[in-house]
């Protein structure tokens, strides 16, 4: 590696998340459920164009997007603070917009200059509005770091106290992070199926699959918390063992493909105490219709060995990259390359996600680094020994021109993703896992032709 590869400077080019008060896309994600932002001109449509727009062209849904109310913050409420705008804003959208809870997030002006948002949301509650509040300016981290802030905030000023018995086989489910993960729609829909499949009442909590803001409520009535993802949703279910007492499950692996998937159903069965037959029977009949499917691809991969490719890169997010590593060694037996983790997760956090690739298969351990910066990221895969075939690479749209320059294929898998049109499309679970094999081998005959 040369001096001018290694050099760092404190820019990073080509980010793969954004910032805190992206989180506003967190509480859109909940049917019914409208942020409002307090923060400068052009804050949230930013948020919007980059995680909601050019990331599967996902749209903003009832209560993102376009619709989102701002203070729109200027000068004036750097000196004298926004407040009153504030106020103003939300009897505003009171008015006008009908929704079964507001949220309001904070930018970095509001912030800084020390509004008390608090204040002013708390006239409102008092008065039987439902809305609350998350401070989310920029340096509080990145969407995921506001994406735990906003479920908190819901958490302890709309769902509350509550101290009555649990419900056995209901279950909160805590993973992706919406819109951001590009998928986010299709995937949880295929883990709520799965999960209702052997016997669970589901609190989805995002996405189309949710009841809104009911399945919030009904959050401390679960059995347990299930954290589906390497780390997000660990800090919430953390505070919920605390403030309800319950217990939790983490799963840090998303299952893609019948082994995974029927594995991960099984752990959380028997965490849960379900009946073990009811389970079998669910997997037994999703298994027969997956492997059907893979034994009319068998033919396709048998005799079109010469151009498919034989190892991988995955940039991305750990959710995704880790359950697309395992998937693509121990289903497809394509070999690891390289995988870089994008989204900067917790130092207290990383090891643990460091050990589940050194487990990837029973004789498969691979490294996995962590890199925010494009140009670095990309310096690495110039670098990777890829073999004499060219590489498959699950990125996003930063690694096009790369992908093209090592005369490779692209499967876009994550923010950016603004050559892929996402309506409800899954990459996880038996179903999901059909998809992306659709996926990737319709890319890689398309690249050899």
């Amino acid at each position: 590696m040369s001096n001018q590869e290694n050099i760092r400077t404190n820019s990073i080019q080509q980010i793969r998340y954004v910032c805190s008060i992206a989180a506003m896309h967190s509480a859109a994600a909940i049917p019914g459920v409208i942020p409002i932002v307090h923060c400068g001109p052009g804050c949230a449509d930013k948020q919007f164009m980059n995680v909601g727009f050019y990331n599967g062209f996902q749209g903003g849904g009832y209560g993102g997007g376009a619709v989102v109310p701002s203070t729109n913050s200027s000068e004036k409420d750097v000196v004298f603070g926004g407040e009153e705008r504030l106020r103003q804003l939300i009897a505003s959208s009171l008015t006008i917009l009908d929704a079964d809870l507001f949220v309001v997030l904070t930018g970095c002006i509001a912030d800084l200059v020390g509004d008390d948002v608090g204040s002013v949301v708390g006239e409102f509650q008092e008065q039987g509005v439902p809305i609350v509040y998350a401070e989310t300016g920029g340096f509080k981290g990145n969407n995921f770091t506001g994406h735990e802030l906003v479920t908190r905030a819901i958490i302890d000023q709309y769902v509350g106290a509550y101290d009555g018995p649990k419900q056995q086989g209901l279950v909160n489910v805590w993973s992706l992070l919406p819109y951001h993960n590009t998928f986010w729609r299709g995937d949880l829909a295929e883990v709520k199926r799965i999960l209702e499949g052997i016997g669970f009442t589901v609190n989805i909590l995002f996405g189309t699959e949710s009841q809104g803001v009911s399945e919030w409520k009904r959050i401390p009535q679960a059995q347990f918390n299930l954290v589906l993802s390497p780390w997000l949703g660990l800090q919430t279910v953390r505070h919920l063992a605390e403030k309800y007492g319950q217990p939790f499950l983490h799963v840090p692996v998303i299952p893609i493909g019948a082994q995974e998937t029927s594995r991960f159903l099984r752990q959380v069965a028997e965490f849960a105490g379900l009946d073990p037959a009811k389970t079998e029977a669910f997997i037994q009949a999703e298994e027969k219709m997956y492997y059907r499917y893979l034994e009319d691809f068998a033919d396709f991969y048998a005799e079109y060995w010469w151009g498919l490719p034989a190892k991988f890169a995955v940039v991305g997010d750990s959710a995704y990259n880790l359950a697309i590593t395992k998937f693509l060694v121990n289903q497809l037996g394509v070999i690891p390359g390289k995988q870089i983790i994008t989204e900067n997760p917790p130092e207290e956090y990383r090891e643990a996600i460091r050990k589940q690739y050194h487990s990837i298969a029973e004789d498969v351990s691979t490294d996995v680094e962590f890199e925010e910066d494009s140009y670095h990221i990309h310096q690495i895969l110039r670098r990777t020994n890829f073999g004499h075939k060219p590489p498959i690479i699950f990125g996003t749209t930063w690694e096009r021109d790369l992908t093209k320059e090592m005369k490779g294929s692209i499967v876009e898998i994550g923010f950016p993703a603004s050559y892929e049109v996402v309506l409800s499309r899954s990459y996880i679970g038996y179903r999901g896992a059909l998809s992306l094999i659709e996926k990737i081998y319709t890319t890689t005959v398309s690249a050899s032709a």
